[in-house]
């Protein structure tokens, strides 16, 4: 078996999954479309916590993102194919997307980004984060619109994205003297009683 077959045979273990266990499918579907608006949530809240390694965080996570959004557009270009409901028969499609190149995935990436940064910053917690990074990333499989490959490869791209912004992006001045900036015109427009601590 090669990897493509290897692949494909995966995919099916996973997306067969919807077939035999029907009752878990809303849950799933919520998951894989719109675990992204609870993401979103989170990244307010560690941001209006107002503290400087939060917010160190959140900038941190959004560089993730574009760096690995960045190489996975790399990447596609080197390797593509179609989402399996696309190419493959009696896939069980639970949700409407449109036919593009699916190699990486987008959603994989950008959650793997975020919960990635957010488990380096915060390990204890973080575990929750790249828990449900993995589920995001299994739902889109089980969903019918992403190969095993196209997850695998997103998450690897964050991951490392990820552990090279948290490495080098909080020792930038810069980084610091824009969010001091940032802060200061905060405070004028929304006062708060504790101002942020230095990280």
């Amino acid at each position: 078996m090669d990897l493509s077959d290897l692949n494909i045979h995966v995919f099916r273990i996973i997306n067969d999954l919807g077939k035999d266990y029907t009752s878990f499918n809303a849950a799933v579907v919520f998951v894989a479309e719109y675990m992204v608006y609870v993401l979103a949530l989170a990244v307010l809240i560690y941001w209006f916590t107002r503290t400087n390694a939060n917010r160190i965080m959140v900038i941190c996570s959004m560089i993730s993102f574009i760096v690995a959004e960045i190489i996975g557009k790399l990447a596609g270009t080197i390797h593509s194919n179609h989402q399996p409901f696309a190419e493959l028969s009696n896939v069980n499609q639970l949700i409407e997307k449109a036919v593009d190149n699916s190699f990486p995935s987008d959603h994989t990436i950008l959650f793997f980004s975020f919960c990635m940064t957010f488990w380096l910053f915060h390990k204890k917690t973080g575990v929750f984060w790249i828990i449900l990074a993995f589920c995001v990333g299994l739902s889109r499989i089980w969903v019918g619109v992403h190969y095993p490959a196209d997850v695998a490869a997103g998450a690897i791209i964050s991951m490392t994205s990820a552990i090279i912004v948290y490495v080098t992006v909080p020792k930038l001045s810069v980084i610091n003297k824009l969010l001091r900036i940032y802060e200061k015109g905060e405070q004028i427009i929304l006062p708060a009683n504790n101002k942020s601590k230095d990280f």
